[in-house]
């Protein structure tokens, strides 16, 4: 396998205790695997940055691998954001995951509230204070954001982004090879240059799966959908075809000159664990 492949995981603060307890033998298993980093979310559903910082510091403290933030704008001003982003460089930190956020529920616009409005604002103002000190991710959506009206106009926010300063990007979760292939042809043809890692999430529950697809607006294929629905009830058969799936959406995308991958583990490392050994991911020396 090429070393210069990025592999990642994405972890969240955890929302319980009982969470928080098993996170640092999650982090331990994982970090076993020698990732180019972890990311880590902004708090239960974009609403705690200290809960972040705190699993910056779990991950750092108990690894030493690299931890990449989020770090999201919506509703916030320069002069926060700008505190964040020292304090993040007083820990250490050499990446951000630069979001926009999720828009408050009333929002009547895809702007959101607050001194930032979109993303690349928010790029623009990280390279304003800090220069090349990190470096930058921003998401990516193969299959449109859900606020968008027009791929064309997706990808004209995405062009505005790494215009901004964006070293590289992230893509929102899918299970549709194609989308992923299609949306770098019309990057290429926006000259648009930057590494897009996809990003992949192991099937482990009907539910589960089809909340984070709604939420996200990814497509499950119909096939994948309807064998899902129809192993509810029998969990080990359930979490062998997901991983069979995503095995093979995994192997596509890599064989096809995909960077990396991105793994999205919602905490939980036994998933992530198989499907890395069933697409014949080594460890480092």
């Amino acid at each position: 396998m090429n070393a210069k492949l990025s592999f990642s995981f994405e972890l969240f603060p955890p929302r319980t205790p009982e969470g928080a307890a098993r996170l640092p033998a999650t982090i331990a298993q994982l970090a076993a695997l020698k990732p180019d980093y972890f990311s880590i979310t902004h708090g239960a559903g974009g609403s705690d940055q200290e809960g972040t910082y705190e699993t910056l510091l779990t991950v750092v403290e108990h690894t030493g691998v690299e931890a990449a933030p989020h770090l999201t704008c919506v509703g916030s001003t320069r002069a926060h954001v700008a505190e964040q982003l020292q304090r993040y460089r007083d820990a250490g930190v050499k990446r951000i995951v630069a979001l926009r956020g999720d828009l408050p529920a009333t929002a009547l616009s895809a702007a959101a509230p607050g001194e930032f409005h979109y993303a690349n604002e928010l790029v623009s103002f990280i390279r304003e204070k800090h220069g090349d000190a990190f470096i930058i991710e921003v998401a990516a959506y193969p299959e449109m954001h859900p606020q968008a009206d027009r791929p064309s106009e997706d990808i004209e926010h995405f062009r505005r982004k790494v215009e901004a300063g964006a070293d590289a990007a992230l893509t929102q979760l899918f299970y549709n090879a194609d989308a992923y292939f299609d949306f770098m042809e019309r990057c290429d043809k926006a000259g648009i240059k930057i590494p897009i890692v996809p990003g992949i999430m192991p099937i482990t529950s009907y539910a589960n799966t089809m909340r984070f697809c709604t939420g996200c607006g990814a497509d499950l294929p119909r096939w994948v959908r309807l064998r899902l629905e129809e192993l509810q009830d029998d969990k080990a058969a359930l979490v062998d075809f997901g991983l069979s799936v995503v095995t093979r959406l995994g192997e596509t995308l890599l064989r096809n000159g995909a960077p990396g991958l991105h793994f999205y583990t919602i905490n939980q490392s036994g998933p992530t664990l198989r499907l890395w050994k069933n697409l014949g991911l080594t460890v480092p020396a």
